[in-house]
């Protein structure tokens, strides 16, 4: 911008100083208005979006708004005509003072690009202020003794405004003595001076009456007087004088109120009152005068209030000294504050990114702040800085400002926020610091898949399980968060033994509890492949897979099976020879069984429950070989029946029998022979006997039976008690266990009398024999029970020729099963 012609007249001026409200850009992106002071709230200052390339209602769109620091808003935005205006009334006097020229400096943030354009308006002068005095009334005193040519100093005037508008000139008003002289100062400052042009006469006139007049430049020109007051005195013709024409003193600015900066010193050649010396301030300011206070006897300059290098970095101030003669002499002082480092730098957030998603690419701008010192030099001399183990940096923008933005690919599931702290330091000393945290939190994607805790599973299931029952539970783990950790669980579909395996088990798909839905048999399943899924609930969803292997366990489910001696269907027995000549240990026959189970539940042992003769024959524990125990003798008898039980080893043991009928005799013939010879007719005894038998039996029976009613019906009533009386159990304690009989008591019962009739041939008298109870009884089959033991050859042959030895063991065989079955059949009715 160029100054006007000189030769322009003031309309030419004001019209000259409006047109400069326009826009100059410079190559580094600011844009520079200009705009008078004193206009009214929304004046035009430039067109701020043409400068900045946009359309008049862009500007709220893009969040276009000012950024200043430090002092009130005093412009704003225009956004329907896309105009910068002012918010107010400027004084630029208040702004700037005397500075010229006065130039405020702001910042325009476009928000969504974060680009900040420097603004600078300068804010023209106009002649709003009047030259002024300090004083209104101002008294002189002169010797009367006096030379031409002596000057007294005169205060001169301020003038607020700057360039052609302030203080230009002083007229002194018409006087026969005196004329006005104006020097000007190193500083600009004219300053008036009184100048004796005729001697004085105290006798003739004492006192002299002047106006001095100050005048600016102005359009219209204004104007201020001050009166002067001139007394003439006796002669004193020596003024005082100081040892320096001016003082400087620099003082830290964290000096303490009360502090002697320095001391004026000044004499006088004269004696007496003429010699007497004071000082004082000429034309201070306010500023000066609430600061510093001058000793007016010794000439020492204190503070009276703390200074401030960010306030003002200097003073200037004139000191007069004047004798009691009226004379005076003046002196300049200059006190500059040092700065120290008191201020801690400023972080100023201007923009903010608070969530950020972990995909982000790396430069992405998080947030934008500006940095301020408001010391000088380098306690004014700022370096910003964050932690380096983070994945972001810093970058310097315009002026002070700096973008935060992200260097590196950004993890959730490793580090899910950040506590950023700006550090701001100056180069101070000592140096002061500043921190500013600025949260940053990292937005999930779905880029992990569920994780299973184990590459792979394996279970077991008992057979003969409820159907529904919880098999396994699988668990995965999903490292995203919200509905990207949110884990559905769902078994592969295939099928199994033509089969699908849904038909199996099923997924609860919310928990990954397996459930049975059928009741597996071992012996059809043994084990059963599973691919379960996890998939998460992201978009789009990720999965993994993992195996579970389902073993179904054995349980002993499954009674042995014999296979020989096979049981005929047609109702009669097989028959198993053994030669009278056989030794100890000859192998008569082979008990074979199997057992569908496996393991222990298969693993079979064999023993002889019964033998017509004990201790004659003898069976392998695992083999089921039955074999001749001792030699036989010829009083062995030719019929010999076995009961052989096999039995496995499962939890509870299952056991089968088996009735073998072994005939004594070397061939077939033989035995039909042997049978023939010892064939006697029956004696009246042996019927009498066998009648006694049958009586017996049946009073037993009888006694049995009527003891079984008389147990269950203890029973009923044991079990309605205890319905009546199960609210209060407590009564129930002190009852003894012997008052109650079970299931348990009544079998006890059953084997205790357990009993067998035998008869002899070699005695007339029938007698019972009660023996200790053979738990082995229990384990005859209820089959066993209901079929009658079939006779080793046809019953006319049985009937006519059995011998007594013979016909007594079948009697006892015949009354023991019988007894055996009815035992079995009250232990059916209990259970």
């Amino acid at each position: 911008m160029t100054d006007p012609p000189r030769h322009w007249t003031c309309n030419n001026l004001l019209t000259f100083f409006m047109l400069l409200g326009t826009l100059c850009a410079t190559g580094k992106g600011q844009i520079r208005y200009s705009v008078r002071e004193e206009q009214d709230k929304g004046s035009f200052v430039g067109n701020i979006s043409k400068d900045l390339g946009l359309e008049p209602r862009e500007l709220a769109e893009r969040g276009v708004r000012i950024i200043s620091r430090g002092r009130s808003q005093l412009f704003s935005l225009n956004p329907r005509g896309g105009s910068l205006v002012t918010a107010g009334r400027i004084d630029r006097e208040e702004l700037c003072a005397q500075s010229a020229p006065c130039v405020v400096n702001f910042n325009i943030l476009v928000e969504n690009k974060m680009k900040i354009y420097e603004v600078e308006v300068e804010i023209l002068d106009i002649n709003d202020n009047f030259p002024r005095f300090r004083d209104e009334e101002l008294k002189v005193k002169v010797n009367e003794n006096a030379a031409a040519g002596t000057r007294l100093v005169l205060p001169f005037a301020r003038d607020g405004d700057v360039g052609v508008n302030s203080l230009q000139g002083y007229r002194l008003s018409s006087n026969p003595h005196f004329f006005l002289d104006v020097k000007s100062g190193s500083d600009g400052q004219k300053h008036p001076e009184l100048v004796l042009e005729q001697p004085l006469d105290r006798e003739k006139e004492s006192a002299h009456d002047l106006i001095l007049t100050a005048l600016d430049g102005g359009n219209p020109v204004h104007s201020s007087t001050v009166h002067i007051s001139v007394t003439v005195l006796d002669a004193n013709d020596n003024a005082p004088l100081f040892t320096q024409s001016e003082y400087r003193v620099s003082v830290p600015e964290n000096t303490p109120v009360g502090t002697r900066l320095l001391t004026l010193t000044a004499t006088d050649a004269d004696e007496g009152i003429n010699a007497k010396l004071t000082f004082s301030f000429r034309n201070e300011e306010d500023k000066i005068s609430e600061t510093f206070q001058l000793d007016s006897n010794l000439g020492e300059i204190s503070t009276i209030q703390s200074l401030d290098y960010e306030e003002s970095r200097f003073y200037i101030m004139e000191v007069v000294a004047q004798d009691g003669g009226a004379l005076l002499a003046s002196a300049k002082v200059l006190v500059t504050v040092q700065d120290v480092n008191d201020n801690a730098p400023e972080v100023i957030l201007t923009s903010l990114t608070s969530s950020v998603s972990e995909d982000c690419l790396p430069g992405t701008i998080i947030a934008l702040f500006s940095v301020h010192d408001a010391d000088s030099g380098e306690n004014g001399e700022i370096s910003c800085s964050i932690p380096k183990n983070l994945p972001f940096k810093l970058e310097k923008s315009v002026n002070n400002y700096y973008h935060l933005l992200t260097t590196g690919a950004l993890d959730r599931e490793q580090t899910s926020d950040y506590n950023i702290t700006v550090t701001v330091v100056d180069r101070g000393t000592p140096p002061l610091s500043t921190e500013n945290h600025i949260s940053l939190k990292v937005a999930d994607i779905n880029d992990n898949p569920p994780t299973f805790s184990r590459p792979s599973y394996s279970t077991s299931i008992s057979e003969n399980n409820p159907r529904g029952v919880s098999i396994f539970s699988v668990n995965a783990y999903d490292a995203d968060s919200g509905d990207n950790a949110r884990v559905t669980y769902s078994l592969a579909e295939y099928t199994f033994q033509e089969v699908p395996v849904s038909s199996y088990v099923s997924i609860n798909s919310d928990t990954g509890v397996l459930y049975a839905l059928q009741s597996f048999d071992y012996e059809h399943l043994r084990d059963l492949q599973l691919l379960v899924t996890a998939k998460d609930s992201g978009n789009p969803p990720l999965s993994s897979n993992v195996s579970l292997s389902l073993f179904v366990l054995d349980q002993n489910d499954n009674t042995p099976e014999i296979l020989y001696p096979a049981i005929p269907t047609d109702g009669s027995t097989g028959v198993e020879l053994a030669p009278r000549s056989a030794e100890p240990g000859y192998l008569v026959t082979k008990v074979v069984a199997v057992d569908k189970d496996s393991g222990q539940n298969a693993w079979l042992s064999y023993r002889l429950l019964k033998a017509s003769e004990p201790g004659l024959f003898s069976i392998g524990l695992h083999t089921g070989e039955v074999r001749t125990a001792r030699a036989l003798l010829d009083r062995d008898v030719l019929k010999q029946s076995l009961v052989v039980a096999v039995q496995d080893h499962g939890q509870p043991r299952l056991s089968a029998t088996v009735t073998l009928t072994i005939a004594v005799g070397d061939s077939i013939p033989d035995v039909l022979t042997d049978l023939g010879n010892h064939n006697t007719p029956a004696e009246p005894q042996d019927s009498d006997l066998t009648l006694y038998l049958v009586v017996s039996v049946a009073v037993v029976s009888c006694v049995f039976l009527g003891f079984v009613t008389v147990l269950l019906a203890l029973r009923l009533r044991h079990w309605h008690m205890s319905r009546l009386l199960q609210t209060s159990t407590g009564r129930l304690a002190n009852v003894p266990a012997s008052h109650f009989v079970g299931i348990d008591g009544v079998q006890a019962y059953l084997q205790t009398y357990s009993h067998e009739i035998s008869l002899t041939t070699d005695s007339k008298n029938s007698h019972l024999i009660f023996p200790h109870p053979n738990y082995a009884d229990r384990l005859i089959s209820e089959e066993s029970c209901e079929k009658s033991e079939p006779l080793l050859i046809p019953d006319n042959i049985h009937t006519n020729e059995e011998e007594p030895g013979a016909a007594q063991d079948d009697v006892r065989l015949s009354a023991t099963t019988s007894a055996l079955c009815l035992c079995a059949s009250a232990m059916k009715i209990m259970g």
